[in-house]
């Protein structure tokens, strides 16, 4: 699917819409979420499992991203959304985050998650909200595992 806005930047759910070099280049360098680092193999495995948004500059450049990490039935994961630092401050991130949550693939998800460190109020304006029920949730935690090669 492609959604565009009137000032020219489209959303398009297409794979072939990533810039996948580039996008590795922001999640290594700027992105605090991979400050442990990230393989190019893990990122091209990832990307291929999941519904990734890409967002499209009105001349076509690719300046920004977003992933669901879904079975596109019960369950998505909210990540890795990242918008170009000469793109940000013109709602691109809540136009893609809105996309997001509402595309048809995860309309029969109950529930879609995601963590942020620092932008609540961002995803709070999209219907996110801190845990209902953090004492039935658990995980285990292996931030290193990105690192190494599959």
């Amino acid at each position: 699917m492609r959604w565009a806005r009137e000032d020219g930047y489209v959303v398009d759910d297409d794979p072939d819409s990533i810039n996948r070099d580039r996008l590795y280049v922001w999640l290594t360098t700027d992105a605090y979420w991979w400050e442990g680092g990230l393989n190019r193999e893990v990122l091209e495995a990832a990307l291929d499992a999941s519904l990734s948004l890409s967002i499209l500059a009105p001349d076509g450049n690719f300046v920004g991203f977003g992933r669901m990490v879904t079975d596109r039935a019960t369950f998505a994961y909210w990540c890795d959304v990242y918008v170009d630092p000469a793109h940000r401050r013109r709602g691109l991130g809540g136009w893609l985050t809105a996309l997001a949550v509402s595309h048809p693939d995860i309309r029969t998800c109950r529930r879609i998650m995601l963590a942020t460190r620092d932008a609540h109020p961002v995803y709070a304006r999209h219907g996110f909200s801190a845990l209902a029920q953090p004492d039935i949730f658990m995980e285990i935690n292996r931030p290193g595992v990105a690192v190494t090669p599959p």
